[in-house]
């Protein structure tokens, strides 16, 4: 129901905002002309067809739509994939989905393996007359195996009858097939049925383990027919399973061709048997006639007339089973975009866009399990609050080296074994947090561990970048001296740094916001060096004119002018350091939303991976718009000279 609401919000959504970007162009000021900035401003609407649009691409394509509006859509087309797997090695036999016979296909091969194996025999020069003549008369025989298969008059009544035994069969369950009530089913056994699809549970449903809190895979696609129309081609399934069975163990093996296949074997065995070790060519000839004369007793070959009538058996339940479908062809051709639900044996998955791009229910209903502190992942949610003592926060935030800096010596112990605490050695239990006061809420999570390594190296970057870019820019030394050191490492990826970084500073958040602060750094410096260089030389020169002092000049003049290029480099560092950022995560944690899609992806758990990626985008997202922002706000100057 959700998502169907969810779907025509989306369509009310981009035509009413497209009717309505329509009619607000016709009411745009003449002097708007094209290139002129304005034209760009606002468009909100614009913004919602947009994310409208991608959002419903995302719903069509991971057949979240077939699953809103047709929830047991894929169960049936699960028990029809039954009856297509069932039906394809039958058909496989015939040229129906193929363009001939499978007898008329082995036969053309094998006659061609045996023509080649004739011409090398011939044209080798490591064979004997007296060999070549042996192995002809291997392929003479070998070949006229075929003809005992082929011809009508050697094929037994027996067989005969087991053919028109399973044409019957196959008339018998189409005539069954097209009867509404068809199979019967009894109300115990409809009641069991009920029960086990319930515990079964629905298509892309997500179970939680009640004891562990952990999050259960399901099964792909419902297996149980839940339907009148699934359990029809459940139950045919099932019947053409035994036929294709029987029909697959049926051999046309007369007595005049098993008399022939077993004297060509006897007699290439014997003869392999009295070759010399220096005869292991001619022996590896025989070994491939005999292999070729196995592939011909173990094919299903039969008269060229013979299987037309189970053919046409075959053609007629295909009709009937398509006819049965109804409508779910058409929300198979149309809701299924790029793939459908295929069988295979006794399971049933998506083959298709709907197999790696989730569903954005079940991805909703993983991220809301995951957020949980009661489930999370790897016992860690994705973002929630938990109570900490101050001093933990105060240890985190005071470096321990102020209290080494302090005159005097840390507490000694007495006589007694007692410990006297003093003015030092209280700073330094502050310090490290070692004390207890009150409980506060703090953010934790996967989401919090990347954002403030994320932040944290953004900070110490944009710190110690741009002062320094600035520097670089103003004067020749600093750009001599740090130019060549920046642009040493700058063309390093950061992948290249994250093993070194990590080994020396560890897998803990020093070694990540390290890596980070140098991703941040380069650009930082570059954006800063590239504002105060690039700053009009006839600003300065006013400035001069009107008394300003170098201090002055740095603030009113070129600092504002570098603002627009180190804002811009920390849009361009945010993205960077997430992508380093994950990346890190991948090679060493245990948190971190680089940890969870590295997990995620050796499970295959898809919905989990965009989830992740899901949530990167977003808060570089939430970054960028941040930044968007202040620019707006702060340096409305920008693009106007």
């Amino acid at each position: 129901m959700l998502t169907q609401i969810v779907t025509f919000l989306i369509l009310f959504s981009i035509i009413g905002c497209i009717l309505y970007g329509r009619r607000l162009i016709k009411t745009e000021k003449v002097d708007a002309v094209f290139g002129n900035p304005e034209r760009a401003l606002g468009g909100t609407h614009w913004v919602i067809v947009g994310s409208s649009f991608i959002l419903l691409i995302w719903l069509y394509y991971s057949w979240d739509i077939a699953k809103g509006f047709y929830p047991q859509s894929a169960n049936e087309l699960c028990q029809v994939g039954k009856v297509n797997d069932s039906l394809l090695g039958l058909k496989y036999q015939f040229p129906i989905d193929e363009r001939e016979l499978k007898s008329t296909s082995q036969i053309k091969k094998e006659n061609k393996n045996l023509k080649l194996i004739s011409v090398e025999i011939q044209n080798s020069d490591k064979l004997n007359d007296q060999q070549k003549m042996v192995l002809d008369r291997f392929i003479d025989k070998t070949n006229q195996l075929i003809p005992l298969l082929t011809n009508e008059d050697l094929l037994e009544n027996a067989t005969k009858q087991k053919i028109i035994n399973l044409t019957g069969k196959i008339n018998l369950l189409t005539e069954n097939f097209q009867k509404p009530d068809y199979p019967l089913e009894t109300e115990q056994e409809l009641n069991e049925r009920l029960r086990a699809v319930e515990e079964e549970g629905g298509w892309g449903i997500t179970k939680v383990n009640a004891g562990s809190g952990s999050i259960e895979n399901t099964l792909e696609v419902p297996l149980i027919p839940a339907t009148n129309r699934g359990l029809k081609f459940h139950a045919a399934a099932q019947e053409l399973n035994l036929i294709s069975d029987e029909f697959f163990k049926l051999r046309n093996h007369n007595p005049q061709f098993k008399n022939k296949i077993k004297e060509i074997k006897d007699q290439i065995k014997a003869y392999r048997k009295d070759l010399d070790d220096n005869e292991e060519v001619a022996s590896e000839y025989a070994k491939n006639i005999l292999k070729i004369a196995r592939r011909i007793e173990f094919a299903s070959i039969y008269p060229p007339d013979a299987l037309d009538k189970m053919q046409s058996a075959i053609v007629k339940f295909d009709n009937a089973q398509l006819k049965a479908q109804g409508g779910l062809r058409f929300i198979d051709i149309f809701l299924f975009p790029a793939g459908t639900i295929v069988a295979s044996g006794s399971n049933c998955s998506e083959q298709g866009s709907g197999r790696w791009l989730p569903k954005p229910s079940d991805t909703f209903n993983k991220f809301v399990l995951m957020s949980k502190p009661s489930v999370g992942y790897k016992d860690v949610p994705l973002l929630w609050i938990k109570m900490v003592d101050v001093s933990n926060v105060v240890g985190f935030i005071i470096p321990d080296w102020i209290a080494d800096i302090l005159p005097g010596e840390y507490p000694v112990h007495n006589k007694d074994g007692i410990v006297k605490q003093n003015f030092k050695g209280t700073v330094l239990k502050i310090a490290t947090g070692d004390f207890r006061l009150l409980k506060v809420p703090v953010p934790h999570g996967h989401i919090w561990d990347s954002f403030l390594r994320v932040f944290l190296g953004l900070v110490f970057g944009i710190l110690i970048g741009v002062p320094l870019g600035l520097f670089m820019g103003l004067n020749r030394f600093a750009k001599g001296f740090f130019d060549p050191l920046i642009e040493l490492y700058r063309p390093v990826p950061p992948l290249a740094w994250a093993p070194l970084i990590i080994s020396v500073l560890g897998i803990d958040n020093t070694g990540k916001v390290f890596l980070l602060f140098m991703v941040s750094l380069s650009i930082m410096i570059i954006s800063a060096r590239a504002g105060a260089s690039g700053t009009q030389l006839s600003k300065i020169h006013a400035a001069h004119s009107l008394g300003a002092s170098k201090k002055q000049i740095l603030r009113y003049v070129i600092f504002p002018n570098s603002l627009p290029e180190i804002l811009t480099g920390i849009r361009v560092a945010v993205g960077m350091c997430w992508g380093t950022l994950v990346a890190a995560e991948f090679l060493a944690g245990t948190t971190g939303i680089g940890f969870v899609e590295n997990v995620a992806k050796k499970y295959f758990q898809y919905e989990v991976i965009w989830i992740t990626i899901f949530i990167m985008g977003m808060l570089g997202l939430l970054f960028d718009i941040t930044l968007r922002k202040l620019i707006d706000k702060y340096i409305p100057w920008r693009g106007k000279g």
